[in-house]
């Protein structure tokens, strides 16, 4: 198990290292900046498209949705609607629950042994931190789009304005830094110290946390620590998203580490966990209706099957059935 983490908190330094001997050189800094980030684009999406039209083409010859509550049936029994849904709309909403809110992540349940007795108790600790990480990170994200717009449309400055609204110097404390933190950092906790998390947890569980962690700890040093010309990576990243890439002077090696971090984590996103992005909306367990009941499902997999007539068996076993003295239609 310590392996499994040190391996996984050595490749975020070797990347780290790389990132640093890359961004001290100017010709590198090319390598490490646009062609890094193309590069990182470019497996992304392909990666992404690839998987997703993978799961489309996987057959679904049955309806198989979880089924978390009562179906519909008749009148007087109560009916499950969104856990059980039967219907497109009853879908849509569970869908959005799922992925907005997390749902079933919020009705998780844990199990523990306390004095001989088996405890069920809810979890809702782990909902919460999943709920500060995925939204802290999707804000960071909108608020780091004004780096490659000129003009920046309104909506990410509120954004940014209102993430920030609790300034007390400058530069200024993002609410959504301390939250992404929190997040991350309760999850890896949780992954480090529970037994039975850490018994089942691999290097590709570790590795995305550190990476993440990593890439929120160079974003924090780049604006308090070791300051870069913000008015050199805006360049730099219009430049990139112009496909005109330039590498002004003075940036400083901390971004280069910053944006390799990001690469890396861009690049190993479709070929990791992190998929169920895309693979909660391709999921027949959640995108379908149960309506197993209510319609006929015909397996297109099922071969039409070869019936024999009698005259047919009679030719197949004839010996057998004259000399068990069975009687025969012809002799």
């Amino acid at each position: 198990m310590i392996l499994r983490i040190a391996l996984a908190f050595g490749a975020v330094i070797g990347i780290v290292v790389a990132g640093l001997i890359g961004g001290s050189v100017h010709f590198f800094q090319w390598i490490f900046g646009p062609l890094l980030i193309y590069a990182a684009l470019g497996i992304f999406m392909v990666g992404f498209i690839r998987k997703v039209v993978d799961w489309a083409k996987s057959p679904v010859p049955f309806r198989i949705p979880t089924t978390a509550g009562q179906e519909m049936s008749l009148p007087w029994i109560k009916w499950s609607k969104i856990d059980n849904p039967s219907t497109t709309v009853g879908v849509i909403i569970r869908m959005a629950l799922e992925v907005l809110l997390f749902r079933s992540l919020f009705r998780n349940t844990r199990t523990d042994l306390r004095s001989g007795y088996l405890i069920h108790g809810p979890s809702k600790w782990l909902w919460l931190l999943a709920l500060l990480f995925h939204y802290s990170f999707l804000i960071i994200a909108i608020r780091h789009l004004r780096f490659f717009m000129d003009p920046i449309p309104w909506p990410i400055e509120l954004i940014d304005k209102v993430d920030g609204m609790f300034q007390i110097g400058i530069p200024p404390i993002y609410i959504t830094d301390l939250l992404f933190f929190a997040g991350v950092g309760g999850l890896l906790v949780r992954r480090l110290f529970l037994p039975k998390v850490r018994f089942v947890s691999l290097m590709q569980d570790y590795f995305p946390l550190f990476l993440l962690l990593g890439i929120a700890t160079s974003g924090l040093l780049m604006r308090f620590v070791w300051r870069v010309d913000i008015t050199a990576v805006k360049a730099l990243a219009l430049g990139v998203a112009s496909f005109h890439p330039t590498v002004p002077d003075g940036i400083g090696a901390i971004f280069f580490v910053h944006i390799a971090l990001v690469a890396v984590l861009l690049a190993y996103f479709p070929f990791s966990k992190l998929m169920h992005m895309g693979g909660v909306f391709m999921s027949p367990t959640r995108n379908l209706a149960n309506t197993n009941r209510m319609e006929y499902h015909e397996n297109p997999w099922r071969k039409p099957p070869k019936f024999h007539t009698y005259q047919e068996y009679e030719d197949a076993y004839r010996d057998y059935m004259k000399e068990a003295g069975l009687p025969l239609e012809r002799e």
